[in-house]
C-alpha cells in the first residue's frame, strides 16, 4: 500500500477522536506514526510538534508536518485532508438531527462528557511532549507553577509568563 494512502486512513481514523483538536490526539498520533509505523523518531516528532505550534494557525498544522515530512507534499495533502474531511462531512450530515435531540438527557450527557474528556487528551498530549522533550524536574516545576500562577492571576497577560520560562531557561533553572 502507499505511504500516501496509509497515512490518509491513519488520519482518517484519528480524526473521529479529535476531541479538543489536533493537540489532544498527540500520544494516539505519537503511537501511530512513531511506535507503530516508525516513520519519525521521537525527536522529530517533538519538533513537528514545537515548529506547528511556533507557527501561527490551527493547531492541525502538526499534521501537515508529518505528512510532509513522511512523504513529502502528497503526504502532507493527505494527512491534512485526512485529519479534517471525513468529521467535517459527518458534522455537516448530522448537525440538523443533533439539534432535533436538544434538551434529551443522552445529549446533554454527551454534551458534559466531551469536555472532561477533551482536557483529559491535551494533558495527556502535554505530558508526552514533557517526556519526549527531556524535562526534568526544573521543566515539570515550571509548568506547575505557571498552572498554579495562571490560576491565581486570570488577568495575568500569558507573555509574562513566556517571558519568566525563558529567563528561567536562560539562567540555567529549567
Amino acid at each position: 500500500m502507499s505511504l500516501v494512502i496509509e497515512l490518509f486512513l491513519e488520519f482518517g481514523l484519528l480524526s473521529f477522536i479529535a476531541f479538543g483538536g489536533a493537540t489532544a490526539l498527540l500520544p494516539e498520533m505519537h503511537r501511530v506514526i512513531v511506535d507503530n509505523h516508525h516513520w519519525l523518531n521521537d525527536t522529530t516528532f517533538t519538533h513537528l510538534y514545537a515548529i506547528a505550534q511556533a507557527a501561527p494557525g490551527p493547531n492541525v498544522l502538526v499534521v501537515t508536518l508529518i505528512g510532509w515530512e513522511v512523504a513529502g507534499f502528497f503526504g502532507a495533502l493527505a494527512a491534512t485532508l485526512a485529519m479534517c474531511l471525513p468529521m467535517s462531512v459527518l458534522i455537516y450530515l448530522l448537525i440538523d438531527r443533533w439539534e432535533s435531540f436538544s434538551g434529551k438527557r443522552w445529549q446533554k450527557a454527551v454534551s458534559l462528557g466531551v469536555a472532561p474528556l477533551a482536557v483529559g487528551l491535551i494533558f495527556s498530549g502535554a505530558s508526552l511532549v514533557g517526556r519526549a522533550a527531556g524535562f526534568g524536574v526544573g521543566g515539570w516545576t515550571t509548568i506547575a507553577l505557571v498552572l498554579i500562577i495562571s490560576q491565581r492571576w486570570r488577568g495575568l497577560h500569558p507573555l509574562w509568563l513566556i517571558a519568566a520560562g525563558a529567563a528561567a531557561g536562560l539562567a540555567g533553572l529549567i
